[in-house]
């Protein structure tokens, strides 16, 4: 029997698009106000990984004309004192994204230093408040993956109304929020996780397929409704996603590769909504 290999939902390209146009309106604000739209990034300690991806946000801000401010921290720091830099973060005029780079340390309250960010600066879309607002679809800012997941879906014309889709993650900052997007789109969503039953039938009945568990190839392409849409969220040593990439191509018609599928679009929609705040901010 001949099998058909899915289309790859070019990540990569989707995001240079994406940055190329938040560096024109980027270019736009600082012409019409003389402001540079500002990211400012928080690093807690020196964990390798943290420091590499910190690094690459500030190198992509400057590509679409965006000033970045890097404030690090000492690995000790307590809650108290990282929430006092993140609240100053948001009262500084200059400053128009707030990004606290995560994890932070288990000594620290994640989310008393998640909540210090002003909403209207929480262009990572972390807070409670762009949580609210992704839930009652009301104006505000998306969580990064998410939000660039539900981008590459838009760019490939996938169709959501009516449609059965699965995520497969609860994570606060991945799989809640692109359920909540998924459903304000008209689509009937399912959250399974690790402790979901017959989780294989579940999976059997999407025809999007959100892979968020952080477990690599996970997901076998047995499990893969034949023509459905999967997006592989997941990101694990060795540049392996939580879908089995090979065999999943064979049943899906459109399928994310890792690396290069939602990756890439995570930093441009944080680089996007960077500039979205600064416009909202400065009234442009």
């Amino acid at each position: 029997m001949s099998t058909s290999t899915a289309a790859l939902m070019d990540g990569t390209a989707l995001a240079g698009r994406t940055v190329e146009e938040a560096a024109a309106r980027a270019a736009e604000i600082t012409r019409r106000t003389g402001v540079t739209p500002c990211l400012a990034t928080v690093l807690v300690g020196a964990d390798p990984a943290s420091v590499t991806y910190v690094k690459m946000k500030q190198n992509r801000c400057a590509k679409a004309g965006i000033r970045s401010r890097h404030v690090v921290l000492p690995a000790a720091t307590t809650t108290e004192e990282l929430v006092a830099a993140i609240t100053a973060l948001s009262e500084d005029p200059e400053v128009h994204g707030i990004l606290l780079q995560h994890p932070v340390g288990p000594h620290i309250d994640e989310r008393a230093a998640f909540e210090a960010i002003a909403p209207e600066k929480d262009v990572d879309g972390v807070t409670m408040a762009s949580f609210a607002a992704m839930g009652f679809g009301l104006p505000g800012f998306v969580s990064c993956t998410p939000g660039g997941i539900m981008r590459l879906l838009d760019a490939y014309d996938v169709e959501l109304r009516g449609k059965r889709a699965v995520v497969v993650g609860r994570s606060a900052i991945l799989g809640k929020p692109a359920g909540l997007l998924l459903l304000g789109r008209d689509a009937t969503v399912t959250y399974c996780h690790s402790r979901t039953e017959d989780l294989s039938s579940v999976i059997r009945e999407a025809d999007i397929l959100v892979a968020a568990v952080g477990k690599p190839a996970f997901i076998k392409g047995a499990d893969i409704k034949p023509g459905a849409v999967v997006v592989d969220a997941g990101y694990n040593p060795g540049n392996v996603g939580d879908v089995d990439f090979a065999s999943a191509a064979e049943r899906a018609s459109l399928i994310t590769p890792v690396p290069g599928g939602v990756g890439p679009m995570t930093i441009a929609v944080l680089l996007a909504q960077t500039v979205q705040g600064a416009e909202r901010q400065l009234g442009v």
